[in-house]
């Protein structure tokens, strides 16, 4: 198998292999851990406590830490003994919030963006699956082979086991994991299921010569992802990213690791469509969007206001 080319080591951000303890994150997680991490900030200090006050294992106590971190609720502080809650977790699951239960799929499609588009401490699967695989499918085999060749490209010795562990929360985590074998704790599904973002299109007969099935992205327009929420990730990608630049290109935002496009795998003509319609939306303009027959470019308003999450909530109709 041809493995794909990434950025030198000395371009890559720092990536994670580990820490999510075999489980991807629950429905439930997120909006608890909120509630108790905005009385108790050091509440994962005592791993009791949080197994008391939130009815989980030991093993779903660090994974939980996990999950907080990397889905942007809350950052570590204190050598990780406190947590600083997040103004987007405070905007989302505060009691007067946005979304408290993740009861939208805006939230979800927010989730995977902040979890997918990572700059440091980033979850290796999704930083290379979602950022640079260059394939249209893959299969797990596939996958587990390209982790290890890239484990090793950039200096490190993981284990089988834990590259096989992190790519199978990266399945679980898009693939919904309920079947008669499976227990009922191991059964339940996380906010990211129903995006619909990974599918099992097929099976192919792997070089030990047994059938395994075969995953795709959903690479398509999709109407769901409101232009508001588009936008606020666009320019989300933008800071973090290019905060010094005042143009960008549209394959940048449309193909680029972390971008927007890349990210949710829109088509660059529906990237295109979102970037040109953007006069047409019924709140006013934070850039410009000038089509090219060769490379569109898009320029950063200097007055413009910037588009927060309640805007993007009360905007609610989805992209046409």
């Amino acid at each position: 198998m041809i493995q794909p080319s990434l950025a030198p080591l000395d371009e890559r951000p720092s990536l994670r292999f580990s820490g999510h303890e075999s489980f991807a994150c629950r429905y439930a997680w997120l909006p608890k851990a909120f509630r108790f991490l905005a009385e108790e900030p050091d509440l994962f200090a005592d791993d009791e406590a949080v197994m008391l006050n939130l009815g989980i294992g030991k093993n779903m106590v660090k994974s939980l830490r996990f999950w907080v971190e990397v889905m942007g609720v809350a950052q570590p502080q204190n050598r990780g003994r406190n947590f600083l809650l997040t103004h987007f977790a405070t905007d989302l699951f505060a009691e007067d919030g946005l979304d408290p239960y993740i009861e939208d799929l805006r939230t979800q499609w927010l989730l995977h963006w902040k979890l997918s588009s990572r700059r440091e401490g980033a979850p290796f699967a999704w930083d290379y699956l979602i950022g640079h695989w260059p394939y249209p499918e893959f299969t797990r085999s596939e996958a587990l082979s390209a982790f290890r060749h890239e484990s090793k490209r950039l200096g490190w010795a993981h284990s089988e086991t834990t590259l096989a562990q992190h790519l199978d929360v990266f399945l679980h985590s898009y693939l919904s994991n309920r079947g008669p074998s499976v227990g009922i704790e191991d059964s339940l599904d996380g906010p990211l299921v129903d995006l619909n973002f990974l599918l099992a299109i097929g099976q192919r007969k792997a070089d030990s010569g047994r059938w395994e099935p075969v995953y795709g992205f959903r690479r398509e327009a999709k109407p769901e992802i409101p232009a508001a929420l588009f936008d606020y990730c666009l320019m989300d990608f933008w800071s973090r990213f290019s905060p010094h630049e005042t143009t960008l290109p549209l394959r940048t935002i449309a193909l680029a690791p972390c971008s927007p496009g890349q990210v949710f795998k829109l088509t660059e003509d529906d990237v295109r469509t979102r970037l040109e319609e953007q006069h047409a939306q019924d709140f006013e303009p934070i850039y410009r969007y000038q089509p090219s027959a060769v490379q569109g470019l898009l320029t950063r308003l200097s007055n413009a206001p910037k588009l927060t999450l309640r805007q993007v909530y009360e905007r609610g109709a989805s992209h046409a």
